[in-house]
């Protein structure tokens, strides 16, 4: 059974840290069931565990907080929609690839419900979308814009930390950061895709693509 929770108002980042990691050792032994949080978090910057200092455009422009996660720096603020995945991996497989694919699933099936067609790209980590709306680039390829990042950590077979999609946050934000050590290309989010799409939209959503993007025979 996968519980869900989802907190009104913004969430304090260490609180929320210390909340995952707490659910997850009580999810390890068996004290606990599976949970999906979703949250959104005031103006931040994390940084992963493969984060580069020079990545980190504006060090003093918000709190920075060194993530447990793999990946590099992300921003997290209002309006985007924070899904912290507290799962058993080792009850769904053991395979730590299979399962990050199935969260790379979740959102593209989840920006589908909206008619957008989230996509993997080799090299890059999170969902991408091709911009033609935008002028093309000078190779002649389309500009492309990051929705949607992810992050994870497992411990003791549990995950925890998880995906953000980007709704409705203030874009600028991102500029204090390289996103994810991407230089050559964009951030856009549902709202600026020209979707008048709310947060309760993306919830619900995501409740109901979580199943066919996680079997629990995995």
């Amino acid at each position: 059974m996968v519980e869900w929770i989802i907190s009104e108002g913004l969430t304090d980042y260490e609180e929320a840290v210390a909340v995952m990691e707490a659910r997850a050792d009580a999810i390890a032994r068996g004290e606990a069931d599976e949970l999906i949080w979703l949250v959104e978090h005031p103006p931040l910057y994390t940084a992963g565990t493969s984060a580069k200092v020079e990545d980190l455009v504006s060090p003093d422009r918000f709190p920075v907080h060194q993530a447990k996660r793999g990946g590099q720096y992300t921003y997290h603020g209002p309006g985007q929609r924070v899904a912290y995945i507290m799962l058993d991996v080792g009850k769904r497989g053991k395979d730590v690839r299979a399962f990050v694919c199935q969260i790379e699933n979740w959102i593209i099936a989840t920006l589908d419900r909206f008619n957008v067609k989230g996509e993997r790209r080799a090299g890059r980590v999170g969902v991408w979308v091709t911009r033609t709306d935008k002028p093309l680039q000078a190779d002649g390829n389309p500009q492309e814009d990051k929705i949607a990042a992810l992050g994870i950590r497992l411990r003791k077979w549990v995950s925890f930390h998880g995906l953000s999609i980007n709704v409705e946050p203030d874009l600028s934000h991102f500029t204090g950061i390289v996103p994810c050590g991407i230089t050559a290309h964009g951030v856009t989010s549902l709202v600026d895709l020209g979707l008048p799409v709310t947060m309760d939209d993306v919830d619900v959503a995501l409740k109901q693509t979580f199943e066919a993007s996680f079997p629990s025979n995995a």
